[in-house]
């Protein structure tokens, strides 16, 4: 079994279940004002001990997929910074209040920094970051709603469309029928610049080639936690000639392997490297996964308040800063792997601007 990835730059309230995940709490407050720090922008980062609290998406920890990904940071956080963490879940359909809550709870534990995972997190932490201006807030695919972005919140953003470009290159190379399809979880922006990105690369090798798009949901995000709607969605391309599916489904990512395993066709992870906690029998089905390194913003957020200059407003991880990338593992995109890193290159280099909204 191979493992790795390739980066193509080669270069609400206590009923919300507030779970630690780290067990050492040595008594440092990170909220009172003699054990703090001043930081460059809005909030204040801690001079003891850092207590990151970590508020999940819908699907939370488990999901083989964001969620993951955002935890593997954490980890990294616990092992490298010696920080210690407190996780929250959030519920499917649950109201912008307790997302609230969930957020406002953490804050008054003294958790900072403090970060939401998914974009659902925006209007809630432009709720509850000006109530707490010392707290250190991030969101990872986060957004400001207002014109001014809060000065204690980062908004860590991705370039999906670039990722999702490079497993459309290896889409196209792979496909026999010259039919792939893409599935993705909910019919907004965010999912959008992924099919865009990925329709891109597949035309990129050869227009001709047909993508057949279906979303699991218009605008319940329950579409991230439905693997059987994932697998439907995924089993209706697989009929229409698809031999090649790409998801970005979140947890419902499960239901498009189910799929393409009984289809004997092919799927393409997302977020992280889905080969390694796929059942065996589908790993053989899984060509590759986009890599979006949640993990890498979150440990980056962690570490810059640790460091005693926490990130803020905008930023952006794309192939220039390994921000995302595909994998490798499997093995069966090795024989194609110099193709793809050469369309990362002239990514990264300007030649190809790739879109983020699907065209028409």
């Amino acid at each position: 079994m191979r493992k790795g990835s390739r980066i193509a730059a080669l270069a609400a309230a206590a009923s919300l279940a507030l779970v630690g995940c780290a067990t050492e709490d040595d008594g440092g407050d990170s909220g009172s004002d003699d054990n703090t720090t001043a930081a460059a922008e809005g909030c204040v980062a801690p001079d003891g001990d850092i207590q990151v609290g970590l508020a999940y998406d819908v699907g939370g920890r488990g999901d083989q997929s964001f969620n993951d990904s955002a935890y593997a940071g954490l980890e990294r956080a616990q092992e490298e910074l010696g920080v210690s963490a407190t996780e929250a879940e959030a519920s499917d359909g649950e109201a912008e209040s307790a997302r609230e809550e969930r957020l406002r709870t953490m804050a008054e534990s003294g958790m900072n920094p403090i970060i939401g995972v998914g974009f659902a997190y925006s209007e809630s932490t432009n709720v509850v970051a000006p109530e707490f201006p010392d707290t250190c807030f991030g969101v990872i695919d986060g957004f400001d709603p207002d014109e001014e972005p809060n000065p204690n919140v980062a908004y860590l953003g991705f370039a999906e469309e670039q990722g999702s470009f490079l497993v459309g290159v290896a889409a196209a190379l792979k496909t026999e029928s010259d039919t792939v399809g893409f599935v993705g979880g909910v019919h907004n922006d965010l999912i959008k610049k992924f099919e865009a990105g990925y329709t891109a690369g597949v035309q990129a090798v050869n227009p001709d080639i047909e993508v057949i798009v279906n979303y699991i949901e218009e605008s319940d995000l329950a579409g991230f936690a439905d693997p059987a709607g994932g697998k439907e969605a995924a089993a209706a391309a697989y009929d229409q000639g698809a031999d090649v599916v790409y998801h970005a489904s979140g947890g419902s990512g499960s239901g498009v392997f189910e799929a393409a395993t009984e289809a004997d066709a092919w799927a393409i992870g997302v977020d992280s490297d889905q080969y390694l906690t796929a059942p065996k029998n589908q790993q053989q089905h899984i060509l590759t996964s986009m890599l979006k390194r949640v993990d890498v913003a979150t440990f980056d957020m962690i570490q810059s308040v640790a460091d005693g200059e926490p990130l803020s407003s905008y930023q952006v991880y794309d192939l220039s800063v390994d921000g995302v990338a595909y994998s490798t593992s499997g093995g069966f995109v090795e024989d194609i792997a110099s193709d793809i890193d050469g369309y990362g290159e002239q990514i990264v280099n300007g030649e190809i601007e790739v879109p983020t909204a699907p065209a028409g």
